[in-house]
């Protein structure tokens, strides 16, 4: 995991929000999505510099419409965005739960 996905992991794991269980580096479909809550149906990924180029925003739309269609919630966060605004991050992930 990345510096970002451990940082927000120690936020998610054992049940801490709603007693909402979450899981890393889960396996849906043919994809692996960095985090997963399947008790809201709700997936969350994080971002690097990889995804802002336009062959990486190509395939993250793809992927996450083929993951809407599965029903699943996405949610999408840079990583600046959980070392910078972690406190916006979880109000907003707390909202979809």
């Amino acid at each position: 995991m990345t510096d970002a996905e451990n940082r927000l992991w120690l936020k998610l794991r054992r049940k801490q929000l709603k007693g909402y269980p979450f899981y890393r580096q889960k396996v849906i479909g043919k994809y692996i999505v960095d985090f997963y809550c399947p008790k809201a149906n709700l997936m969350i990924e994080l971002d690097g510099g990889q995804h802002y180029a336009e062959p990486g925003q190509e395939k993250d739309r793809a992927r996450d419409d083929v993951l809407r269609e599965m029903g699943i919630k996405v949610l999408r966060f840079s990583d600046r965005d959980v070392f910078e605004n972690m406190g916006g991050v979880m109000e907003e992930i707390w909202s979809y739960l």
